[in-house]
């Protein structure tokens, strides 16, 4: 196991990608009238790809598109003090091909969120890392 210089384990791109695969809830972070912005999206990953849907007129769709993004899952247990989290940063991009879009249909995603979601984004991760934290570590015995 590696860690890094906090003491968490850091985790390889597969188990980031893993992870990726089972959450269903992340953020992504973006860039609004020069500020960073944050907001939680429902996602699934396809051909590698995080997908997000949401409407066409939304301030993430506006913001999103064809510039670079980062996007976070993770998971902790408080009581436990244990959890990850993986943050992926690449470009993101409207999907405008019908057949892509038909394709995506497809997918397990609907948004929590009310009112027409019928546009999709892709990020095309270029950078995955991610981190997990164990149990409080033990004192040395003296």
């Amino acid at each position: 196991m590696q860690l890094d210089h906090s003491g968490l384990e850091i985790l390889d791109e597969d188990q980031c990608r893993t992870l990726l695969s089972r959450a269903t809830i992340g953020r992504i972070v973006f860039t609004h009238h020069a500020l960073p912005a944050v907001q939680p999206v429902n996602f699934a990953v396809s051909d590698g790809d995080i997908v997000i849907r949401t409407s066409r007129t939304s301030r993430l769709a506006r913001a999103a598109a064809d510039t670079i993004v980062a996007f976070e899952i993770d998971e902790f247990d408080t009581a436990a003090r244990t959890g990850w989290s993986v943050v992926v940063v690449g470009p993101a991009r409207h999907v405008a091909d019908p057949g892509d879009a038909a394709a995506l249909e497809a997918l397990p995603l609907r948004s929590w969120a009310p009112g027409e979601r019928d546009h999709f984004i892709r990020i095309r991760p270029g950078l995955v890392t991610g981190r997990r934290i164990g149990g409080p570590v033990a004192a040395p015995a003296s």
